[in-house]
């Protein structure tokens, strides 16, 4: 056993998410850390609404209210959503927190007595309109190296480089259109050169990444360039030094407060436990620690920030950039084992864009869909190494025919059988089992191994195309038994041996896909006569700040009970009971009826 963090991006808390966020971040990660559990590791999985930054505010703005009041309603919004889909977080929570801000400013004060984070003058884009700060990402230009028309003020996405808001050629603001004013402020950067040896030291050292991730972050390496780490903004996490402290104009980015949340987290998840330094068997360096490994998933545009600027943070802060340094009182924190990009998710061949309405909310598909519908569209055919699009057609027919026709008829049809001929699990003959029967038995025994280690890997595309395979050969060996023709009393035994075996590899392979559909995995679990949890779900609390702030809603769970990764061998005379279908067939109309909401 080993302690695993799987840390999750956090979803930004300016409205609700659409399916394309959750097939990145959400899925996933609960997929890996559903299995890392049942194979016996002590997993913490944790993430949180992102709520600072000036998009809150020019949101709030736009609504009418406080950026307070809008965290509050889009985290309680995004909460739900992700319980919903069944994310089993052992925290979800928020950047709005007492634990967090305390956590982001203990890393802003070692930084800075190591040297790593630094005071110069720059100049600072302000809206003429509003006098505000501009975030980077809401201005666009031209790219200076490489002439992209449509390029961030933080970021060209068209060549990767780094890039600030003044570079640009023909900036304009992404709220209004104004061209910024550029004036002169000063503020706190982060000396990311001092990192690049050991950066490069780092990534060199990793192993089994997905290599568009490792490529992308050894080439970011090659350009390192100091980035501010402080804005001209009223809304964020005050900066912990003499004289800036009470400064109402001043406040950390966003982009650096965010990052450090998976250990803020972790640490308010400690807390919340009774074992205030829990969180150190997944994040020290030494003794305590020493076992874990740290998985971390996000969308593809997030990959610098996880690859190159949370390393850089973790690096100064342990005192080990060129600058050196002292440990902070954390001690010295463990670096990504692997950072998990996924691709993009598109929406019937078109960026999802909520101002044109080409996109689902996550709230919304729920309402109309079943969870493990959408679970399973994004493990079978989601954006894992490859930008891929989500049509209504593909949705319904791999709906209709893999999940209802495949893994559906196979679970109906034979507890239907055994339920209407025995009225419970029947016995295996006392003359044995066919060459047939075996070989399918091994077939589910195998499959553990072979989908445990492709989920291990975040190859979760071909770990349920091999779970499935499971459920199409117990399908054949049904079809090629025909255990309904056996209607005379002598044949009977055959015919219980028969669908034995068939609800064995039924248990089997729904344990194989219990990492990707927990829902129908609970209902088929009591189906074959189980009892208790077989997938433990999420459960929203409504907590305290711990440090006396509002209270607001988290999700948890109590995620070590369940199935075990492992073939449990069926009870015969287990009573059975005529299933209902687990899954949905979805009608044809809805391909229709779904696009007529899309703005054309």
């Amino acid at each position: 056993m080993s302690h695993v963090l799987a840390a999750v991006a956090w979803p930004y808390a300016n409205g609700p998410r659409h399916i394309g966020h959750v097939s990145g971040f959400g899925v996933p990660s609960d997929v890996f850390s559903r299995y890392m559990r049942m194979a016996g590791h002590d997993v913490l999985m944790v993430s949180g609404t992102d709520e600072h930054g000036t998009p809150i505010q020019v949101q709030a703005d736009r609504e009418g209210l406080k950026p307070r009041e809008l965290a509050d309603r889009y985290n309680r919004v995004i909460v739900e959503d992700l319980h919903g889909l069944g994310l089993s977080y052992d925290l979800f929570t928020r950047t709005t927190t007492g634990n967090h801000y305390q956590v982001v400013q203990e890393l802003f004060e070692a930084l800075h007595r190591n040297g790593y984070i630094v005071a110069k003058t720059t100049l600072g884009a302000i809206s003429p309109s509003t006098g505000r700060t501009l975030p980077d990402r809401y201005i666009e230009g031209t790219c200076p190296i490489c002439g992209y028309d449509a390029a961030r003020g933080d970021q060209c996405d068209n060549c990767g480089n780094q890039l600030d808001p003044i570079q640009l050629i023909n900036p304009r603001s992404k709220i209004n259109g104004e061209t910024p004013n550029f004036v002169e402020t000063e503020h706190f950067f982060l000396d990311l050169p001092a990192f690049a040896e050991a950066l490069g030291q780092w990534l060199d050292s990793r192993d089994g990444w997905r290599p568009n991730v490792l490529r992308f972050s050894r080439n970011l390496l090659d350009d390192l360039q100091p980035r501010a780490i402080t804005r001209d903004l009223e809304w964020g996490v005050p900066i912990p030094l003499e004289g800036w402290r009470e400064r109402g104009d001043k406040r950390i980015y966003v982009w650096f407060d965010a990052v450090i949340g998976y250990l803020s987290a972790s640490i308010e998840w400690a807390r919340r436990s009774g074992d205030p330094d829990a969180w150190r068997r997944w994040w020290s360096t030494d003794d305590e620690g020493k076992d874990a490994r740290a998985y971390y998933f996000m969308g593809k545009d997030n990959i610098v920030f996880h690859s190159v600027i949370w390393p850089s943070l973790l690096l100064g802060y342990s005192g080990e950039g060129d600058r050196g340094g002292e440990p902070g009182g954390l001690g010295r924190l463990n670096l990504p084992t692997e950072v998990v990009s996924s691709e993009f998710l598109t929406m019937e061949g078109r960026k999802f864009s909520s101002s044109r309405q080409v996109v689902i909310y996550v709230r919304d598909f729920l309402a109309r869909y079943d969870a493990d519908a959408l679970r399973y569209f994004i493990a079978v055919a989601g954006p894992e190494s490859q930008d891929t699009d989500f049509t209504w057609a593909e949705f319904r027919r791999r709906n209709n025919d893999e999940l209802v026709a495949g893994w559906g008829n196979l679970v109906n049809r034979s507890i239907s059988m055994a339920a209407k001929n025995f009225g419970a699990i029947p016995p295996i003959d006392p003359a044995g089992l066919t060459e047939a029967d075996e070989a399918l038995l091994a077939t589910g025994r195998a499959g553990f191994a072979t989908v445990g280690a492709l989920i291990e890997r975040h190859r979760q595309k071909q770990a349920i195309g091999e779970a499935m395979r499971v459920v199409a050969e117990a399908n054949r060996y049904l079809s090629e038994q025909a255990p309904w023709k056996l209607k005379a009393e002598a044949d009977k035994p055959r015919m219980g041996t028969i669908l034995h075996v068939a609800l064995q590899v039924v248990a089997d392979a729904n344990t194989l896909l219990t990492p990707f559909l927990p829902h129908s995995a609970q209902q088929i679990h009591e189906l074959l006569g189980g009892t208790g949890v077989h997938a433990p779900m999420p459960r929203i609390v409504e907590v305290d700040d711990l440090d006396g702030g509002p209270a607001y809603p988290i999700l948890t769970g109590d995620y070590q009970v369940g199935a075990r990764w492992e073939s449990a061998p069926i009870e015969a005379g287990r009573p059975l009971a005529a299933p209902k279908p687990v899954f949905r067939k979805l009608d044809e109309s809805i391909v229709d009826e779904e696009l007529s909401r899309l703005d054309p």
